[in-house]
């Protein structure tokens, strides 16, 4: 369904307090929002932050996983036309994604079963992500976000100093800090950052990463739930994965990258009769014509290196198992 139609089922479903499930896509193109009662009967699982609708299986196939990295002058093309716009003041953030051709032994639905995340969701043999940002919560009025940016292998002799006193993801890290905020005063009252660059650790199938986050609030009204649409359509795309200024820098994703992200970078989320909880669909995995797909990108600014940059799309390509 369109944005429109979104917003006004999103609106009524919360008017009703009925329990539904939001999957939003990055241009806000297309949208699907069912009531928690129907996931099963489209095959569609979820667990978000250990809430789920289905039970694990385990998989009888070895694992194996590799991925078919892409070509470094493919991804040279889109950072230096990146770059470019942010030396002409076009932009001063840009998340600049691309995908790379994986391949497993496992099938979507057994990875996405056996991978561990804060979020992870299986749609229909098209798609799963299982990924550690949230986007924002909602508890009782109150709405939380929690911004991610920066990420560094854990295994690096003092990686979380390295990652914290480094100056281009600091200054990324208070860009989409700023940027959520100012995005959060436009639903909410009372807007403050509670909790500045702290440190999350993810388990990868192959190595661990450190994750920079922060946390920050505000208060709705009481009666918040009657214009859910209204409120996550007005807070889209998500800072941490398209930049700022947003309208432009969107203009600029679209231009440099080489495909469509879809429902990559969108949005997911539960109303679960109450309160909210979704996240940003990032570690991403698309069935595309019997291949699979792997998305991932970063935050790319004026003091950002090339190879450093390639090597961080690359490092995102992992199962969290």
């Amino acid at each position: 369904m369109n944005k429109k139609e979104a917003e006004i089922k999103m609106n009524k479903l919360g008017e009703n307090k009925t329990p539904f499930l939001f999957i939003i896509d990055f241009e806000m193109q297309n949208s699907i929002v069912l009531p928690l009662n129907k996931l099963i009967k489209n095959n569609i699982f979820y667990s978000f932050n250990e809430k789920t609708n289905f039970r694990t299986i385990k998989s009888v196939a070895d694992f194996s996983f590799s991925a078919e990295k892409l070509k470094f002058n493919t991804y040279k093309k889109s950072f230096d036309f990146v770059m470019q716009n942010i030396l002409k003041g076009n932009s001063y953030l840009v998340n600049l994604t691309a995908q790379t051709k994986i391949f497993s032994t496992y099938n979507l639905l057994e990875l996405f079963y056996l991978s561990r995340a804060k979020y992870k969701l299986y749609y229909d043999d098209n798609f799963i992500f299982f990924s550690p940002e949230t986007f924002i919560q909602i508890t009782d009025n109150q709405i939380f976000s929690f911004p991610m940016k920066g990420t560094i292998n854990a295994n690096i002799l003092n990686a979380e100093k390295i990652i914290l006193s480094d100056e281009k993801e600091t200054a990324e890290h208070y860009t989409i800090v700023d940027l959520i905020r100012n995005d959060l005063n436009i639903v909410a009252k009372n807007v403050k950052v509670d909790k500045f660059r702290y440190i999350d650790k993810i388990l990868t199938s192959n190595k661990n990463l450190l994750q920079v986050s922060s946390k920050i609030s505000g208060f709705l009204d009481k009666n918040f739930s009657n214009k859910i649409g209204d409120i996550i359509f007005s807070l889209l795309p998500a800072g941490s994965v398209s930049g700022a200024p947003k309208k432009k820098t969107v203009e600029i994703i679209l231009d440099a990258e080489t495909y469509k992200r879809g429902f990559y970078t969108g949005v997911a989320g539960i109303f679960d009769g109450r309160n909210v909880d979704s996240c940003v669909m990032i570690r991403f995995i698309q069935k595309n014509n019997g291949n699979l797909y792997y998305k991932s990108g970063g935050g790319i600014t004026s003091t950002s290196k090339l190879e450093n940059e390639y090597n961080e799309l690359n490092d995102k390509i992992y199962i969290p198992f």
